[in-house]
């Protein structure tokens, strides 16, 4: 059974914008902190954002002022809105809880950023 499933990624140029969707199973949704990661060619799986139930937000100084981790419990639903990409946004991007439950992992979405 497929708890987490990622969507929205994509091939952007540098400055533009994407809105990636995690859609989570009911108990991962009980979680209090919910979390978007990343991890780029050769390198290891950073923590890029995270959200608590009751809405409090911490970022990556990397992507600071540009994205924003948004939920809705309605849909069961995390969002990171990215804005002004860059290159070295470049990466497969995942959700998770925070801290990641090994077993939860999915298959992530591309996100590339190139001109």
């Amino acid at each position: 059974q497929v708890q987490l499933v990622e969507s929205g990624g994509g091939l952007v140029q540098p400055g533009g914008s994407l809105r990636l969707s995690c859609a989570a199973s009911i108990t991962i949704f009980r979680f209090n902190v919910m979390a978007w990661y990343r991890q780029a060619p050769g390198k290891e799986r950073d923590l890029v954002a995270t959200i608590t139930t009751g809405g409090s937000t911490n970022y990556a100084d990397s992507v600071k002022g540009r994205f924003t981790i948004s939920r809705d419990s309605a849909k069961r639903t995390v969002y990171l809105q990215m804005n002004n990409l860059k290159p070295e946004d470049t990466a497969v991007y995942y959700c998770n809880t925070q801290p990641a439950v090994a077993n939860y992992w999915g298959q992530g979405t591309q996100v590339t950023v190139s001109s």
